[in-house]
């Protein structure tokens, strides 16, 4: 069994295609298929469902996942510890949720960037739950997402906390008909969406239809277009409101805080590129909290 068949068989187990993985590698589609045929005739067994759509694991496969994540991470790790050096260089894949990457990460990411610009830096957004899962599984390095999460595996550090407000459209005109309207989130898995539905349902509210939309500008153009209201930091919308494009309530002081943390697997091999954005975030986050002491 050879780390490079490991690779590609992780890589068509996370598109859920082949043809999705062969793009994602840079092979040709047929490549990938005998490398996967070739790996289950070592293993004897089945490790793909092929159906019309895509391909799922067979419990067999997803036995192999979990050791192919794994050996495919230690050997990356090995790379990085024959190439760490007192100058930070190498990959960094962070990932984080969109309102933190639009607001609050540009200026830190810059500043890193500057400091450091031997290392290539990526960022990827998403919800809370698939950022953990995305970093659990190796995707991702570390990423900021609301917190806590008391995972065993994860190490957690302190970023920021922020304000949550519902946001409506300009006319509206107080919080409880506001809270009749449909909902616009991102996703499922969004993390002011469960907040804004723990709420209603602790206030006796009935939940109402809700919209999904793919970007927090969408979210914000359909609020201000009368279609509907979201919870949202305060931050991300500071410009909209200033402008008169929506209306902002405050929301009661038991939903309100939101915080920010900056999750990692435990055994993380810790270059000296992520010590490094380690120690700007709590630069950060003392900057932060000074700013918000003096007012």
């Amino acid at each position: 069994m050879e780390s490079g068949d490991l690779k590609i068989f992780q890589a068509v187990a996370r598109e859920g295609s082949i043809t999705k993985a062969a793009l994602r590698l840079g092979y040709v589609q047929s490549n990938v298929t005998a490398r996967i045929r070739q790996l289950e005739a070592e293993l004897n067994t089945s490790l793909l469902h092929r159906q019309s759509r895509g391909v799922s694991l067979t419990p067999a496969g997803e036995n192999l996942l979990k050791y192919a994540d794994k050996i495919v991470y230690l050997l990356d790790e090995a790379f990085k510890s024959t190439r760490n050096s007192e100058t930070p260089s190498g990959s960094l894949r962070i990932g984080s949720l969109e309102t933190t990457a639009a607001v609050q990460l540009p200026g830190m990411m810059l500043e890193y960037h500057r400091s450091y610009p031997e290392v290539k830096l990526s960022l990827s957004t998403g919800h809370t739950s698939d950022l953990v899962k995305k970093v659990l599984d190796y995707e991702l390095d570390a990423a900021f997402v609301n917190g806590p999460q008391n995972h065993p595996d994860l190490e957690e550090l302190f970023t920021f906390e922020e304000e949550m407000v519902l946001i409506a459209e300009p006319g509206e005109a107080s919080l409880q008909t506001a809270l009749t309207k449909p909902q616009l989130f991102i996703g499922k898995g969004c993390f002011h969406r469960k907040k804004l539905e723990h709420w209603l349902k602790e206030d006796h509210q009935r939940t109402l239809n809700s919209m999904e939309f793919g970007t927090l500008e969408a979210i914000l153009g359909g609020v201000s277009a009368g279609l509907g209201v979201s919870l949202v930091t305060r931050s991300s919308v500071k410009t909209w409101e200033e402008a008169g494009k929506i209306r902002v309530f405050s929301i009661p002081e038991k939903y309100r805080r939101s915080v920010v943390k900056f999750v990692f697997r435990r055994d993380l091999f810790r270059t000296t590129a992520f010590e490094k954005f380690v120690e700007q975030i709590r630069h950060f986050s003392e900057r932060n909290e000074t700013s918000k002491a003096l007012g």
